[in-house]
């Protein structure tokens, strides 16, 4: 439960969640896991995927909405070393810095290399291509990836797309038709029941548009995956948690572990907030995904930063 948040503005919350989906709160985390599908923290068996998600971590912002984000960053990656499972990857989704310098860069990746973790993948954000269009994100970050960093791979039964919605943004976010034509291609031979996974910065549906919360040619992707009974899309950039089913997509937006953004409407625009003292640490966290071999949803469970 987000700070200052009552359980009647959670359910208020949760309206625009899909109805399958089902919100518990324990001990101040809010655990989502669709009908049936069991919960990140369920019994688990080599066939199982377990993967982390991390966002937003604009290592080098200096404000008051948070004083110390390389700290904030160092937990974030001690509490996914403090797991009793060690995750098949773990996934930044971007925002890794502020001001995408080759020394906030470096920091990063110096930082994740000590996560204890099969694999580590990133997805950039808008900050992280401030005045080089990604150039020095793509020489840090962009090993075997593909145009502007995008890429594809399969962990245990499930197919992970990551996509880069941040490097030709105007308003919105935007992929562009060479990143169309990859995601035709890389799920054309896919059966469709395998389980679809796909990583951006930008939402890939129209959370917001006033504060360019949405993707525009998003549309276009999502009628490659129609197809598929499973398909899961996980964003960063808003810092907040939220979730929406349409038909057989769901789409989670994870928090940050560096400073909450307000909601929408309750700003004039998406400028980093200030809480109270003590408050900052429920408002960041770390998010832990879960795929059952043979179930068609994932189990999700978001959780407040230790």
């Amino acid at each position: 439960m987000r700070p200052g948040m009552t359980r009647r503005q959670l359910t208020a919350h949760a309206a625009w969640f899909g109805a399958a989906v089902t919100l518990t709160v324990v001990g101040g985390e809010v655990t989502s896991h669709v009908a049936g599908g069991g919960t990140a923290a369920a019994a688990d068996n080599t066939t199982n995927l377990r993967f982390v998600q991390i966002s937003d971590s604009h290592l080098g912002f200096q404000g008051t909405a948070n004083t110390d984000v390389v700290g904030s960053f160092a937990r974030a990656i001690d509490q996914v070393n403090a797991l009793p499972y060690r995750p098949e990857f773990v996934m930044h989704t971007g925002d890794l810095t502020h001001l995408a310098t080759p020394a906030q860069f470096d920091q990063a990746k110096q930082m994740m290399s000590g996560l204890r973790t099969g694999a580590v993948h990133t997805v950039p954000g808008e900050h992280d291509a401030i005045h080089d269009s990604g150039r020095t994100y793509r020489t840090v970050f962009g090993a075997g990836s593909r145009g502007d960093g995008w890429y594809s791979f399969d962990s245990k039964s499930v197919h992970v797309i990551a996509l880069v919605n941040t490097f030709s943004l105007e308003k919105l976010g935007h992929l562009g038709a060479d990143q169309l034509d990859f995601i035709r291609q890389d799920v054309a031979g896919l059966s469709s029941d395998t389980p679809i996974i796909v990583f951006s910065h930008i939402p890939l549906f129209a959370m917001y548009e006033q504060w360019g919360w949405a993707t525009d040619d998003a549309g276009q992707a999502l009628s490659y995956l129609r197809r598929f009974s499973s398909v899961t899309c996980l964003n960063g950039h808003v810092h907040q948690i939220f979730t929406r089913t349409e038909g057989n997509v769901t789409f989670y937006s994870a928090t940050t572990t560096a400073y909450p953004l307000p909601h929408p409407g309750d700003s004039p625009a998406p400028t980093p907030v200030t809480l109270p003292a003590g408050a900052l640490g429920a408002a960041l966290g770390i998010r832990e995904v879960r795929h059952v071999q043979g179930q068609h949803n994932l189990a999700v469970a978001d959780r407040a930063l230790a």
